[in-house]
């Protein structure tokens, strides 16, 4: 996804990903840690296989709701977005000091 979106592969996808592939993925190991203890799974291998298949039956979800995850489009860049709120924040800030009560 990261190449499809042109994300530097050097930053998380979760800083591009829309928020329907976050929860999503965040669906995906809630299940995967719920299912952990439930089976009493031991070991990497029983684990990994239950995320993946966790994963898979998400992806199943939304693609049988017409939701096909690798076709969405990318948010904007969350770094992006941080520096706006932050500049945005000290431009009010300035305007704010400048106002007094009448």
């Amino acid at each position: 996804m990261k190449a499809k979106w042109g994300s530097p592969q050097n930053r998380p996808l979760a800083d591009f990903a829309s928020l329907i592939v976050i929860n999503a993925k965040a669906l995906a190991a809630t299940l995967t840690a719920h299912n952990t203890e439930q089976k009493d799974l031991q070991g990497e291998m029983a684990i990994t296989g239950e995320h993946l298949e966790n994963n898979q039956s998400v992806r199943d979800m939304l693609l049988k709701r017409g939701v096909k995850p690798e076709d969405l489009p990318p948010e904007e860049d969350l770094k992006k977005l941080e520096r706006r709120l932050a500049s945005e924040e000290k431009k009010m800030g300035k305007k704010l000091k400048g106002w007094k009560k009448k």
